[in-house]
């Protein structure tokens, strides 16, 4: 039976002339080649081409097949071509940190205006967990900083961010140079209600030193933001959230410890990863927050 990587030999042999030729745009061998062609022809029971003929000429058989590869070679290209950026009408994107949006909406925008024939799906919440619908088929992508090993997930990196102290204008904090875990011990921080595992600053800042501030939920990001102006707590958010109210001199911005630095990442299931409509995004989605201040391209 004759199998693709012959039909793309015999190709090859007509457009260079020569098995030398055949094998340089082949990248093999010039006896692999040889050898390939008295296998299947061995295997066939007739030649395909004459040996030694100058210009090369096929038999009639090898004209047939080389038409069949002409014919062939194509629709499978395209095929694969197909598999791998399969066509869309709907995109559809969620992402864990419901504060991110300030810096995603420009992504959108712009990923709308330059594929208008898609449309986008957008799901976010505070105590949404959206990596098991990924996994289910439900979604085709997430931004989290949360790797699930095993998952048959591909996390593309968009880039590091900064997540930042929060703290009001008068709070003695504002004036700390160095922040340490310590001086957090009598505060009330104030999170958003998910389970404090999922707290970025509780994970890789409080919980290593074994501090356990006072903790009190709020669901929405300007009442948050409200309650730290007002001396009510502080929080932790990357600096994208509160850059605007910063600049008000409604807040101030603190780093804790050496830089509490966390990786978003774009979640695909494996394999779609290569998709057109979903790498085309998430070059936007990176693009858009290369402009972001306290952001790491990754």
């Amino acid at each position: 039976m004759i199998e693709l990587k012959h039909l793309r030999s015999l190709q090859a042999l007509r457009h260079s002339g020569s098995l030398a030729g055949a094998a340089t745009q082949l990248n093999l061998t010039q006896s692999a080649v040889s050898h390939q062609f008295n296998e299947v022809e061995q295997r066939l029971g007739y030649r395909l081409f004459v040996r030694k003929s100058q210009p090369i000429r096929f038999t009639a058989q090898g004209e047939i097949l080389l038409d069949l590869a002409d014919q062939v070679l194509p629709q499978i290209h395209q095929a694969l071509q197909t598999c791998s950026s399969p066509p869309k009408d709907k995109l559809r994107l969620a992402i864990e940190c419901h504060s991110c949006i300030q810096w995603l909406t420009p992504a959108l925008n712009t990923f709308r205006q330059e594929w208008p024939d898609i449309a986008l799906d957008f799901k976010a919440g505070v105590t949404f967990d959206p990596q098991p619908e990924l996994q289910l088929g439900e979604l085709d992508l997430v931004m989290t900083s949360d790797i699930l090993p095993r998952s048959g997930l591909h996390y593309s990196p968009l880039f590091d961010f900064e997540v930042r102290l929060v703290v009001a204008p008068e709070h003695p904090l504002a004036n700390k140079k160095v922040l340490e875990p310590e001086d957090l011990t009598d505060e009330t921080l104030l999170i958003y209600p998910v389970q404090r595992q999922r707290l970025d600053i509780w994970k890789h800042f409080l919980q290593p030193s074994g501090i356990s501030p006072t903790l009190k939920s709020v669901d929405n990001t300007m009442l948050l933001i409200q309650m730290v102006s007002a001396q009510m707590g502080i929080a932790a958010l990357p600096h994208w959230v509160i850059e605007s109210v910063e600049k008000q001199g409604l807040v101030v911005t603190k780093t804790l410890g050496e830089g509490l630095w966390r990786r978003l990442y774009a979640a695909v299931r494996d394999g779609e990863q290569n998709q057109l409509a979903i790498s085309t995004f998430i070059d936007i989605a990176r693009r858009h927050a290369s402009t972001l201040p306290f952001i790491k391209l990754a």
